[in-house]
């Protein structure tokens, strides 16, 4: 049986993906996605996604935070945060219907940015998609067009963010 070295992508039954971040002489130290920091037994049932050379040494706390941000990036559509306009801190988005009898909603506007900025990130995950994608030229320019469409609708949100360049760029006119 062939020992995992550290930095090994791996993906258990139970705890989900993971990197190997230590080896001892009976078990892996595995810094799950989901799970974080689990010992499983080297003979333990587990598919190696990707096998690293058998380096056994330490590794530091902050290599290890270092790594696990690098998968989640690569694993996932987890971006870096994007901070709201200062402006926006603390307020709420009053929906005020403007039919009688109907009760009105507030929503803090956190948690509204919160849902835009997903949306926004989703979008570009599905960009990177296309572009990935075996499709021809012509179907990944259609595709395109659509997501600069989508992006252009969204441009009204741009007020809430705090960096111009996390807004949204719809079409440019020439």
């Amino acid at each position: 049986m062939k020992i995992l070295g550290i930095g090994s992508r791996i993906s258990h039954p139970q705890y989900g993906k993971g990197v190997v971040t230590n080896v001892s002489s009976k078990e892996y130290w595995v810094t799950f996605i989901e799970n974080g920091l689990e010992t499983i037994a080297i003979n333990s049932e587990f598919e190696v996604i990707e096998a690293a050379e058998n380096e056994v040494d330490t590794v530091s706390f902050s290599d290890v935070e270092k790594s696990l941000r690098q998968i989640l990036q690569k694993w996932s559509d987890i971006t870096p945060a994007t901070p709201i306009a200062d402006k926006w801190k603390g307020g709420k988005l009053i929906l005020d219907p403007g039919q009688a009898g109907v009760a009105g909603k507030e929503v803090p506007i956190d948690q509204f940015f919160h849902k835009i900025v997903m949306v926004r990130d989703r979008i570009r995950v599905m960009e990177q998609k296309i572009n990935a994608s075996k499709l021809d030229e012509h179907e990944k320019i259609d595709l395109q067009q659509y997501i600069t469409r989508i992006y252009g609708s969204l441009t009204t949100f741009n007020v809430l963010f705090k960096s111009n360049s996390d807004y949204f760029v719809g079409e440019k006119t020439k």
